[in-house]
């Protein structure tokens, strides 16, 4: 029993010793003095020139609801995390008693929530091109998400608080924007 009890202490101890040995084989120290660059995935660059379309509905007392579409041109300056940028748009609205065309320009300043999602704040001014010349100083936000390099998509809601023309509203767009 004794002899057993010292074969199975030695095998153990011979067992530890040799998965130890093992281990410290595994480690590797590079030698050489050749630099490799690892790649950085870079997210989306919202620096710069942008254009697009979007279609939009305007709700508002006086008309009741319009349905339209619009262009719009803007440029965008990436600091870190925060974004600033400015943008015009043109949009054409129908409803059942008028057709009118809505001019606005507006500000923007947002946060990235991640490098692809972009949360904005906009505010600016809008003006009726036809019919009663109505005025509007407006203010409201929106979501942008890149979905390609040069593509993005966005949602935005707008209060456009009555300057003149008697005639408050909201609009809702949605759109898509080519970046340059």
């Amino acid at each position: 029993m004794l002899q057993s009890l010292r074969l199975m202490l030695a095998g153990t101890v011979l067992a530890a010793t040799a998965g130890a040995s093992l281990a410290s084989d595994l480690i590797t120290v590079p030698v050489g003095s050749s630099e490799v660059a690892v790649p950085v995935a870079a997210g989306f660059d919202w620096s710069g020139f942008y254009a697009g379309v979007y279609g939009v509905v305007q709700s508002s007392e006086v008309r009741g609801t319009e349905f339209g579409g619009g262009i719009a041109a803007g440029v965008n300056a990436q600091l870190d995390f925060f974004l600033v940028g400015g943008e015009v748009a043109l949009q054409g609205l129908t409803s059942d008693t008028i057709d009118t065309a809505y001019g606005r320009v507006t500000g923007r300043g947002g946060i990235l929530v991640t490098e692809d999602l972009l949360a904005y704040a906009s505010a600016g001014y809008g003006m009726e091109f036809s019919g009663t010349g109505e005025r509007d100083f407006l203010a409201g936000g929106g979501i942008e998400y890149a979905v390609t390099d040069d593509i993005s998509i966005n949602a935005e809601y707008l209060r456009g608080f009555d300057l003149e023309g008697g005639n408050a509203k909201d609009q809702f767009s949605l759109g898509a924007r080519f970046h340059f």
